[in-house]
């Protein structure tokens, strides 16, 4: 008869349960975790800092404001294709697989397996910042390298030039890389044929048979790639002993800091939300997850050891290289924002494109990483204009879209909608306090922690480290 038989919820054939005769079996359920305490898991947790918009939005600096009592910094995905600019008492310093962080002499800096290392560009970078200060001195006592961390080889960046030529000969369809060789390497990588620091420490030998058929893999791909093979294996041969005192197995590494004594722990994301290989504007992307899970992934550590995520976000926006922008600002104002906000790429050189505050798109990067909290930086940047519009929302084909799409072609047609605020029309580049700033400029603020519904919890007004203005 219909409702005579105790159907077997979910719950209950967990628990061992299914309807049968006589009592229940007691026993654990599957997966079982211990009885909340009401502290989270035990150890500790991590905050991360990333990119909400296509990169350059000044992350580095506010690691290096919260390094200052940092014990651990870390960096889990991409190479030197990314450039984050500190300033330290007037000196500036540029790092590209370097944690903003190994400024701190009290932290310790870590490159993770999810990061992919150039050695020569990684020992040039650290002799090029020695030379602009102090800040770097000793930087190897205090850097950890882990052994799964992916190799990048010359010839992965003179493949990259070549294949930005190829697309360019296609149609003018270049994607406007870095040419560090960090797309080549990653598909080494996810080809399984990349080399990583654990084999270029173990048995040279095998590692030399493994890098000449990789580099002839390459030499048949591309006949016109000229590889010295024997040079570049003589100058591993000799980085291997330089980074050997500083390589660890970077797993246990990491499961030593979250379980050990009590340490503030620091991620610094490389790239940007937009530029994630799977979220961002494909393909015009980097080849790393530049987003919360490349954290995960890029470091080896269980998710709910991730606390807070702040994301940083330009007061505009600025794009590298090619791809779709849509509030562009192909004009004067653009010119002005580029002009005043020196906006150069540290890694490339090139002149960033600028246009105005693209909420849609910063919305969109929360949506996935689920910022805790964010920092808006060069704000002092629009001290001059009388007017400041907003991208709030998206129109294609003259209606409104909640999302953000990820065809290309369709993000060329999308009509973008802005609120025009008024501007304030002075200097905020003295302000020390969310009062010093004036109400244009905290109604700005507003606006976006409204929009948005995410707390604002540093304003950025200038280069320097006092230049940054803390809410709470």
């Amino acid at each position: 008869m219909a409702g005579t038989e105790s159907a077997a919820t979910p719950g209950s054939l967990l628990n061992g349960g299914g309807g049968g005769d006589g009592p229940e079996e007691k026993r654990p359920r599957l997966g079982a975790a211990p009885a909340p305490s009401g502290s989270g898991p035990q150890g500790n947790r991590v905050t991360v800092v990333l990119g909400a918009q296509w990169g350059d939005e000044g992350k580095g600096k506010v690691v290096d404001l919260l390094s200052l009592d940092a014990d651990l910094v870390c960096r889990c995905q991409g190479g030197n294709n990314a450039g984050h600019t500190v300033v330290v008492d007037s000196v500036e310093y540029d790092f590209h697989l370097l944690p903003s962080g190994v400024i701190n002499h009290n932290a310790t800096s870590f490159i993770g397996n999810g990061v992919v290392i150039h050695l020569p560009g990684l020992f040039e970078e650290a002799e090029k910042n020695l030379k602009k200060g102090s800040g770097l001195e000793g930087w190897e006592s205090r850097t950890v390298i882990s052994d799964r961390a992916h190799l990048v080889f010359n010839f992965h960046q003179a493949v990259d030039g070549i294949q930005e030529q190829q697309r360019q000969l296609q149609g003018g369809k270049n994607l406007g890389t870095t040419k560090k060789g960090i797309g080549p390497a990653y598909s080494s990588k996810a080809s399984r044929t990349g080399l990583r620091i654990c084999d270029l420490l173990a048995d040279f030998n095998e590692f030399s048979k493994k890098f000449r058929v990789l580099a002839q893999q390459y030499k048949t791909t591309y006949p016109a790639l000229n590889i010295d093979t024997e040079a570049e294996l003589q100058q591993l041969k000799i980085y291997a002993e330089r980074i050997r005192p500083l390589v660890k197995d970077g797993v246990y590494f990491m499961y030593k800091a979250l379980h050990g004594p009590p340490k503030k722990i620091l991620v610094e994301g490389a790239n940007a939300a937009l530029l994630d290989i799977d979220f961002g504007t494909y393909p015009f992307v980097t080849s790393s997850n530049c987003t919360v899970g490349g954290v995960c992934t890029g470091l080896g550590i269980p998710p709910h050891y991730i606390g807070k995520v702040y994301g940083v976000v330009k007061a505009y926006t600025t794009r590298v290289g090619v791809g779709t922008f849509p509030t562009e600002q192909d004009n004067e104002i653009g010119e002005e924002l580029q002009s005043r906000g020196r906006e150069f790429g540290v890694t490339t050189g090139r002149k960033r494109r600028c246009g105005w505050l693209d909420l849609v798109l910063v919305k969109y990067a929360h949506m996935i990483n689920g910022f805790s909290a964010l920092a808006v930086t060069k704000l002092d940047i629009l001290d001059t204009f009388e007017e400041i519009k907003v991208g709030v929302e998206y129109r294609l084909n003259e209606k409104r879209i909640p999302y953000f799409p990820a065809n290309q072609e369709l993000l060329n047609k999308v009509a973008v909608e802005y609120k025009v605020l008024p501007g304030w029309r002075c200097s905020t580049e003295e302000a020390r306090s969310f009062g010093d700033l004036p109400p244009e400029a905290q109604g700005y603020i507003r606006f976006i922690e409204d929009y948005l519904g995410v707390p604002v919890k540093w304003i950025g007004v200038g280069k320097s480290r006092r230049s940054i203005i803390k809410l709470f």
